[in-house]
């Protein structure tokens, strides 16, 4: 079920308060939706795993192709603004932490959250969360996977400059099954992984 929420959020501006997700039908925020192939859609776009300084040294600086990510594997992947911001870090990468058991139960391969941020300011979110263990963490340091996909978005306001809109999907071999574009007023409580559950 492809869904997008209507109002627009960041994470660090939102506030936790009682209420759930809103989702809706209506697709018009992205260019991606359910059906789409996204190794064709970004096929020369390259995401960078979350690393210390001395392993991306170590590894020459290597990328992940979205390709690699994708081919052959069901995966589901959430992409936020930004590491260590108030909601996403006190529940958005938690409510999928916390249901990893529920992801591998229903035969996803892997749990994907992707920021436009280095691999290394991921890599100590990761390890802040203390998530490393269950969800795999990549940058998109120049948000062009996020520009790629129109899911990027302008949070200059809240001094981030541009970033990726909140989101989630749950990809099959490369192609998009589920999709939301979460846009929630703040009057709404984030629950990411428990919302991709139900719909997968």
């Amino acid at each position: 079920m492809a869904s997008a929420m209507l109002k627009r959020s960041s994470c660090s501006g939102m506030k936790s308060m009682v209420g759930g997700l809103r989702i809706v039908a209506s697709r018009a925020f992205s260019s991606v939706s359910v059906g789409t192939d996204l190794v064709s859609t970004v096929p020369d776009v390259s995401l960078q795993k979350a690393r210390s300084w001395d392993e991306g040294v170590s590894s020459k600086f290597s990328t992940t192709p979205v390709k690699e990510l994708f081919k052959d594997k069901k995966v589901v992947i959430f992409g936020l603004p930004g590491a260590f911001t108030g909601v996403c870090s006190a529940q958005h990468v938690p409510s999928y932490k916390n249901n990893i058991d529920k992801f591998k139960a229903k035969g996803i391969d892997s749990v994907i959250c992707v920021s436009v941020n280095d691999p290394y300011v991921m890599n100590g979110w990761a390890e802040k969360l203390q998530a490393k263990d269950a969800i795999e963490f990549y940058g998109d340091f120049d948000g062009s996977f996020h520009k790629s996909l129109n899911l990027d978005k302008d949070l200059s306001a809240a001094l981030l400059g541009h970033r990726s809109q909140r989101w989630s999907a749950y990809v099959e071999d490369g192609k998009v099954k589920v999709l939301n574009v979460e846009t929630v007023p703040s009057e709404f409580k984030v629950s990411g992984g428990e919302v991709i559950l139900g719909q997968i």
